[in-house]
């Protein structure tokens, strides 16, 4: 177990609290320079250094492998860069916009589809004369229902920066939901306070938080009170789970972090497919593999638990099902695998 306690930042710092042997050190370092590390102390906390393919290192701590291009591979794997009008605005979808605020993370993950963007040496965070482009931008498209704060990692914001990007969206009178995109409960726990709580409780609009985890030992006794003071609040939380080979790609697995987030009073909503970041193949299962996970969590697992599978479609096209289909030639498909005519013939 690592004794960091401050977010682990480099290679080195990898070494000296632990988490990686001096051996890997130098190929490790070339990986750092080249896509940005942060592993909190509380996920530090959570790495078995004794597992060599241990899920919570697998997801934060760098590999070789990440310099390593395959094919089909992308900067923008879903197009982001096509679909953003302003800087900071993402507008894929009629209803709703991604807002961007900061380019800054707690934790930076190892299959991050944003990594080409987030970091030190990614994009900057939104200057004031940016940020308020992006918020006329939304003032100024009555079609824009819901508001996507994302990044990087909005929950890096302090609680009064968070206070001030809700009131100019509470301004907006046809925004009628405000979503946050975050790990923050999960990787820093302690920073879910009494102020971050009450700086999205000052709106009076639908405000959800969405967390990202993808193993269930991430939702530690300190995560989940740190989520129940947002549900508490009354504020709604949904999750979104990348399928990560080694991580989360069996049925037992993934079904233990979906009955975690159901026992957290968090809603199972996304389960995404890996996207085609660069250096990220080792990391990516197949298609075939999720489907067959989610037809095994069909038959097994709560309809309460059950995510959505998606692929965000390469270049910008958005997010498509790809679960496993039921239907075929006049015939559904129980959870069992049996096949059943349907309409059923007359008796």
């Amino acid at each position: 177990m690592s004794l960091a306690a401050k977010t682990l930042r480099d290679a080195r710092s990898l070494a000296d609290a632990g988490l990686i042997s001096s051996e890997r050190l130098p190929a490790l370092e070339a990986v750092a320079a080249r896509y940005a590390v942060a592993i909190t102390p509380a996920m530090a906390e959570l790495v078995d250094t004794a597992d060599p393919q241990d899920p919570i290192a697998r997801q934060f701590v760098p590999a070789p492998e990440e310099l390593v291009a395959s094919p089909g591979e992308d900067d923008d794997p879903i197009g982001d860069s096509i679909h953003s009008p302003v800087d900071g605005i993402v507008h894929r979808y009629p209803d709703r916009v991604l807002l961007k605020p900061t380019h800054t993370c707690a934790v930076y993950c190892r299959f991050c589809f944003r990594r080409e963007m987030v970091g030190p040496e990614g994009l900057s965070n939104l200057t004031p004369a940016q940020l308020e482009a992006a918020f006329a931008y939304i003032a100024g498209r009555p079609e824009i229902w819901e508001v996507i704060v994302t990044g990087g990692d909005p929950f890096v914001l302090s609680p009064r920066r968070l206070a001030e990007l809700i009131d100019r969206l509470e301004a907006i009178e046809h925004v009628k939901v405000i979503r946050f995109h975050t790990r923050v409960p999960a990787v820093d726990p302690a920073a879910v306070t009494a102020e971050l709580v009450a700086a999205l409780k000052r709106s009076t609009k639908a405000v959800y938080v969405a967390l990202h985890a993808n193993h269930a030992r991430e939702l530690t006794p300190a995560a989940r009170a740190a989520c129940a003071r947002l549900v508490d609040a009354g504020i709604a939380m949904v999750s979104q789970t990348v399928l990560l080979k080694g991580v989360n790609d069996d049925p037992e697995t993934l079904a233990a972090l979906m009955r975690a987030f159901v026992e957290t009073r968090i809603k199972p909503y996304y389960l995404h497919h890996g996207d085609l970041a660069p250096g990220t193949a080792h990391l990516r299962t197949t298609l075939e593999e999720g489907q067959a996970i989610m037809r095994a969590l069909r038959g097994s697992l709560s309809g309460l638990a059950q995510p959505t599978y998606v692929l965000d479609i390469p270049g910008g096209h958005g997010k498509a099902p790809v679960g496993p289909n039921y239907l075929s030639e006049g015939a559904v498909e129980d959870p069992n695998g049996r096949r059943h005519a349907y309409p059923p013939a007359d008796p």
